[in-house]
């Protein structure tokens, strides 16, 4: 039997048609796949990390964000699991601070750059002005981020400063710090940013703390301070928190320094407190046991207990009086806790490395996520 020849130039054509439209359909949802999470197991709540939770944000619709060091961003979401890194819209796999803009976007401050998500996709936000660097001016819903650079500064920023977002651009603003050559990295933005209850605002860099009204500048460094400086006291700054009471502590690592770090200072708005000397727990005074010399964050809880992070010393509680040491006999992980962050609740969360995030239950840590 013949096929008609206008018969068969219809099927050919419409096989062509469909066989295009698959492929447009398959790239379209390959292209849409790229900034979507990987979705993880439902029936599990803990975090899939190996190199620790850096970073911890509650967002304002009931999404839990956890940040890791190496291994991009994860989000629980209706108790399941969604992991972003860089194939997703990172900028860069280490998440060190997650924050939530007054429009509801959640901004991810990476070692390499700056991504935002608006609900639906992750991007790599790169929109800056560099016009008016100096140019400061507060708004309580403004958002702090580092430079670009994982330390230091690049060229269009020119000197060490901060970007801040006023909900609609993104400015680079300078420090009025003038660095001299090997101080490129010094006065890299280490911490979050902290909002003081009075409207100032704290930045830590590594060798200076930086405090800013509106008006007027703050610097606090090595000289200000009367420490001796490198290789024996030093500031090298990785936490920074406000209290209930308005004391701002400072954790600081060892920078390096063989006989260790000079641990945590307290500010009470009029002076410094060397805490860590204060109650004897240098590297020098514990002869060997745990210190409170490398503190890489600081929490406070509902009954105003302040907490310390270390590397290699566990965790620290300071109950206005005494200092009790916890450690991985007390059902920590490992010995990193690089965030002590408390949720709407109340709960302190401590996440580190190298697995997930736990919470104190009144006698011991108990893995939460």
């Amino acid at each position: 039997m013949k096929v008609n020849s206008d018969n068969q130039n219809f099927f050919i054509l419409c096989w062509a048609f469909l066989l295009a439209v698959t492929i447009s359909c398959n790239s379209q949802s390959q292209s849409n796949k790229g900034n979507q999470a990987v979705q993880a197991k439902p029936d599990s709540q803990l975090l899939n990390y190996t190199t620790g939770v850096r970073s911890i944000l509650e967002d304002s619709k009931g999404n839990i964000w956890f940040g890791s060091h190496n291994e991009g961003v994860c989000m629980l979401q209706h108790g399941r699991l969604q992991y972003f890194t860089t194939q997703n819209g990172l900028s860069n796999n280490q998440v060190r601070s997650i924050y939530e803009d007054k429009n509801g976007t959640i901004w991810f401050e990476c070692g390499v750059g700056l991504s935002s998500y608006d609900g639906k996709e992750m991007t790599i936000y790169n929109e800056k002005n560099y016009d008016v660097k100096n140019r400061w001016k507060l708004r309580d819903s403004d958002l702090w981020f580092k430079g670009d650079e994982t330390a230091g500064y690049n060229k269009i920023e020119g000197g060490p400063g901060v970007y801040q977002y006023d909900g609609k651009n993104l400015y680079y603003r300078s420090f009025p710090i003038k660095t001299k050559s090997g101080e490129e990295n010094a006065y890299s933005i280490s911490t979050p940013f902290v909002r003081s209850k009075n409207g100032a605002v704290w930045f830590g860099t590594y060798n200076a703390l930086v405090w800013h009204d509106g008006k007027q500048f703050k610097v606090f460094n090595d000289d200000s301070l009367g420490l001796n400086g490198p290789p024996t006291e030093s500031l090298h700054i990785r936490s920074i928190m406000e209290d209930s009471k308005g004391n701002l502590w400072i954790g600081n690592n060892s920078g390096g320094s063989p006989v260790g770090g000079i641990g945590v200072l307290k500010y009470d708005g009029k002076k410094f407190t060397h805490f860590t000397k204060q109650h004897q727990l240098r590297k020098e005074d514990t002869k060997g046991g745990n210190s409170l010399d490398r503190v890489f964050s600081i929490g406070e809880d509902t009954l105003g207990n302040i907490w310390f992070g270390t590397v290699e010393s566990g965790v620290w509680r300071y109950d206005g009086h005494t200092m009790k040491n916890f450690t991985q006999k007390d059902g920590l992980d490992g010995n990193f806790t690089w965030i002590i962050y408390q949720s709407k609740t109340g709960e302190l969360w401590f996440g580190g490395g190298p697995n997930g995030v736990y919470r104190f239950n009144g006698k011991s840590f108990e893995r939460k996520y």
